[in-house]
């Protein structure tokens, strides 16, 4: 279980946004553990998001307590001006006690599908990760579904939200290759594709 915190944050004049909003999470993260969480990471922009705006990955054990309590106090934490919380399931990835790894960038893409089509689509992502970590400097850290809201439900979709480590803005250009394997399962991916949209960011890692 996971719970994804993107949030719009405000600090004082000439602190920014996100290191005050680190420095605060680390203040909680004994908290979180004790409850049976772990902060994944904090997630910064690149492109795609206002300077303001960040992303927390919790991770959660099947047996966690307060996991509402505590994702309810990291909203409240000082500096955060509204935030948007997704509940998460992991699919292929990631495995029980896997984390992101430090440095590079993280692209956090969001896909809409049909809801019948989601075994299909984890299968093809799979399929060409084989080849695309192999090809290219790339970390395919996870791939979730995202808890289905009445919306969701009304248009027979759910939303995926896969988070890919890459080791610079020139792989990800390079790795949009045409011709390699991974590429040809993910534009049969693409086809069941409704919707996607992306942005880049850094990885803050909160021990």
């Amino acid at each position: 279980m996971y719970d994804y915190l993107f949030l719009d944050l405000d600090a004082p004049p000439g602190t920014p946004p996100a290191k005050a909003y680190a420095d605060a999470v680390r203040a909680r993260a004994p908290a979180i553990a004790a409850a049976g969480g772990a902060v994944l990471g904090l997630f910064t922009p690149q492109l795609g998001w206002h300077a303001r705006q960040a992303a927390l990955l919790v991770g959660w054990k099947p047996e966690a307590t307060s996991r509402e309590a505590e994702v309810a106090a990291l909203g409240r934490l000082a500096g955060v001006g509204k935030v948007e919380r997704q509940r998460l399931e992991a699919t292929a990835r990631p495995a029980s006690g896997d984390r992101p790894k430090p440095g590079g960038i993280y692209v956090h893409r969001w896909f809409v599908i049909g809801a019948d089509d989601l075994a299909e689509v984890v299968a093809l992502s799979a399929e060409g990760w084989r080849d695309f970590e192999a090809r290219f400097d790339t970390n395919i850290f996870g791939l979730f579904a995202a808890e289905r809201t009445t919306a969701d439900k009304a248009a027979g979709a759910i939303r995926l939200l896969l988070v890919t480590r890459y080791k610079d803005h020139g792989v990800w250009e390079t790795s949009r290759d045409p011709s390699t394997d991974a590429m040809a399962a993910f534009m049969r991916r693409q086809k069941l594709t409704r919707d996607t949209w992306a942005a880049s960011t850094l990885l803050t890692v909160i021990p």
